[in-house]
């Protein structure tokens, strides 16, 4: 190693530490409010991102907020840290208006929607329509390699695999001290990648989820668990956006049980 690369790590290192010293120094007046919680969606055929981000393909995995892009076949590493399906309500598609309520899992609403013909959507008598969604609120491993709090919302055709998920979270066992024992679904560490997919209206691309393994870091678990704590107490806010804007021929909106 020359002189002058091994002053230059020297420096680094020595700023590094300066940036320790004063960690998270100008952000005590951020709350909640002030943050926007990363989706982490799958690139359809019609996602406006292909047109404006270098290297966007169909099937890539993407971070609303950073604009970061992830392999599709790779995939992700996450860290489910909570679960919550609700009923998001939407103004048709067009209207400019966009989201009218998110009624919890327990609300009726479903109950009171009805079908039109060649659409699988739900719709309410006052022209908008219901949208059946599981949200999971996940720590995802980042390109640097930390780990950062992001939510992924299935809905439609991915339902399926909602359901998939949570079975691989409940079948999770551990020997404990009192026996057999299901520990918290922010224990384990995940693979989220997409596949391609297709019914008699097309095709698209959707999640395929594989279990990786028990967390082997403990600050990782304790940052999950922090984040499952603000999840359930209210302090994380979710500004949903509009529906992901795929085209009916892709039976990407189809429901498939």
């Amino acid at each position: 190693m020359s002189k002058e690369v091994a002053t230059k790590k020297s420096s680094a290192v020595a700023l590094v530490s300066s940036f320790e010293e004063e960690a998270s120094t100008g952000l005590e007046g951020m709350g909640q409010d002030d943050l926007a919680l990363p989706f982490l969606k799958i690139m359809s055929n019609m996602s406006p991102e292909l047109e404006v981000i270098d290297g966007a393909k169909t099937g890539m995995i993407f971070n609303s907020v950073s604009s970061e892009l992830f392999s599709g076949e790779n995939g992700i590493e996450v860290v489910p840290c909570a679960y919550q399906r609700v009923y998001i309500e939407w103004t048709p598609r067009g209207s400019g208006q966009g989201l009218v309520a998110v009624h919890p899992a327990t609300s009726d609403v479903l109950s009171r929607t009805h079908k039109q013909p060649g659409d699988n959507k739900d719709y309410l008598d006052n022209g908008n329509y219901i949208e059946n969604t599981a949200n999971y609120y996940v720590l995802y491993k980042g390109s640097e390699g930390f780990f950062q709090p992001a939510i992924i919302s299935m809905k439609s055709t991915q339902l399926k695999k909602s359901r998939k998920w949570n079975s691989m979270m409940t079948a999770v066992k551990m020997q404990g001290s009192n026996g057999p024992f299901t520990p918290p679904i922010y224990s384990q560490v995940y693979r989220l990648a997409t596949t391609k997919e297709s019914n008699d209206r097309g095709s698209w691309h959707g999640w395929e989820i594989t279990r990786i393994g028990t967390i082997e870091e403990e600050n990782v678990f304790k940052e999950a668990k922090a984040f499952a704590s603000s999840v359930s107490t209210g302090d994380v806010n979710v500004k949903f956006d509009g529906e992901d804007t795929a085209s009916k021929e892709t039976g990407e909106n189809a429901d498939i049980f």
